[in-house]
């Protein structure tokens, strides 16, 4: 008895161990692609850095800041609906996140190609990041958490819709602050990243069925 409850035991931290791993690798790819290729092209996708895009052009305020201000607001959010599981390891991944996107915004190195394929590279990096978190049973402390919170309570409504559904409703408050340009190409990535989400989530769910 005692063999195996160490053994559980055991299984838990590797299993907790690869889910944290998942959740820096997540948050490397999404702290790259927006301040290497959202942020540098004016794309706004309905996330957390494209709010604070568009609140930074109408106030001036840094971005740094006000993504700090909003992710906290969210971890308010994941906590009182998500529960303390989820919690935990969001502040995990928003603490990331951060830190990541300071980091690659601050490095003085560009890897803009061009629209075409900054936007392709973009919508791939963030997918994927999203994926890495969510599977990990942590949210990116975005968006995703409501969309996350809706999911919990109606499961037929998927996450992937529902990060589409939140990301068309900032951009609409982006048209004024960045105009029609941004916009179209926002409700693209928009399409694009949450089918690629969508694909791999779906793919997940096959595989531990």
């Amino acid at each position: 008895m005692r063999n195996e409850q160490v053994g559980n035991r055991k299984d838990r931290i590797i299993a907790e161990t690869k889910a944290i791993a998942k959740i820096v690798v997540g948050n490397i790819l999404l702290g790259f692609a927006y301040a290497k290729w959202m942020k540098p092209n004016g794309i706004i996708n309905g996330g957390v850095t494209s709010m604070a895009m568009i609140i930074e052009k109408i106030t001036g305020i840094q971005i740094f800041y006000l993504t700090s201000i909003i992710t906290l607001l969210l971890l308010l959010f994941c906590l009182v609906f998500l529960g303390r599981g989820n919690f935990f390891k969001s502040i995990i991944s928003s603490i990331c996140y951060n830190l990541f996107f300071a980091l690659f915004y601050l490095l003085d190195i560009s890897f803009q190609m061009n629209l075409v394929i900054d936007f392709l590279c973009a919508s791939i990096f963030i997918a994927v990041g999203y994926y890495c978190c969510i599977s990990a049973n942590a949210s990116t402390v975005g968006m995703d958490v409501i969309a996350l919170a809706v999911n919990k309570k109606h499961p037929e409504f998927s996450v992937a819709r529902g990060i589409r559904y939140i990301n068309f409703s900032v951009l609409a408050f982006g048209f004024f602050t960045y105009g029609v340009k941004s916009v179209v190409i926002g409700i693209l990535f928009s399409f694009v990243n949450s089918y690629i989400l969508d694909f791999l989530l779906k793919r997940q769910k096959l595989i531990k069925e």
